[in-house]
């Protein structure tokens, strides 16, 4: 069911980088907005220079939050680990808004959906670790770091759902295409978080909340770049969507 337009969710989109914000590069995070609003959401973009107070106000007027992808790493200290040579810069502003913005949404169960950046965010959030580079660490088969800067084709490769979740639903059976733009990756899953979906080479693709009644989603791809004619991404952020409705109207 789609939503009437006067009971659009709102659903905060934080911006992928303080840098892009300050600078006006809107070109990636407006692939973000018109996703939520393709999928029948009211989309917030917030601010990174907003304090924790401000934040924590502004959680309060939101139905749902989806995490952006970013070009930063997190910081490897939040997860008790020594910096990788090859981890990119932290973004203190980014990692200090995605945190603010999943304290407010996990008491109340409101629905997350967590992208590439995103995913680590929210893993590292619930006390996960993450794989700080794995060309090095892992040798993938794949190649997992399209560089959307130079122009070249996008690439997509395929990645294997478990049976019983909420994202075999979604795409419609076991396996899917997913694009990638990333060098990190999940390593051990945060708090009632699970792993429901990797690549060739084993790398973590997706996870899930355990919770039943709370609607939490962290893919490693982006679908945002493929939610105009891809299904499986239409599909995920309509699900948010409508499970941002739900919980609103109940």
């Amino acid at each position: 069911m789609t939503p009437e337009p006067k009971s659009k969710p709102r659903v905060g989109i934080p911006y992928r980088t303080r840098k892009e914000e300050l600078t006006g590069d809107f070109a990636k995070i407006e692939k973000y907005i018109a996703a939520v609003r393709q999928a029948g959401g009211e989309p917030v973009v917030v601010s990174l220079g907003r304090s924790t107070p401000e934040l924590k106000k502004l959680s309060s007027t939101l139905d749902a939050v989806v995490l952006s992808g970013s070009p930063a790493d997190v910081d490897p200290s939040l997860f008790q680990a020594p910096r990788h040579p090859k981890a990119g810069s932290a973004d203190p502003d980014r990692e200090r808004t995605d945190f603010a913005l999943l304290e407010s949404m996990f008491p109340d169960h409101k629905p997350v959906l967590a992208i590439c950046y995103g995913i680590q965010s929210l893993n590292v959030f619930l006390g996960g670790t993450l794989l700080q580079d794995i060309p090095s660490e892992m040798q993938s088969a794949l190649e997992h770091e399209w560089d959307d800067e130079i122009g070249a084709p996008e690439t997509l490769h395929p990645i294997q759902i478990e049976s019983d979740c909420r994202l075999a639903k979604m795409a419609g059976g076991e396996k899917a295409l997913v694009n990638s733009s990333h060098h990190q990756s999940v390593l051990e899953p945060g708090r009632d978080l699970r792993v429901v979906a990797h690549s060739t080479d084993q790398v973590v693709e997706a996870v899930e909340g355990t919770n039943a009644s709370h609607w939490v989603v962290g893919v490693q791809w982006h679908p945002e770049r493929m939610a105009e004619t891809d299904s499986f991404a239409k599909t995920l952020f309509a699900s948010l969507v409508q499970a941002a409705w739900k919980r609103a109207q109940a």
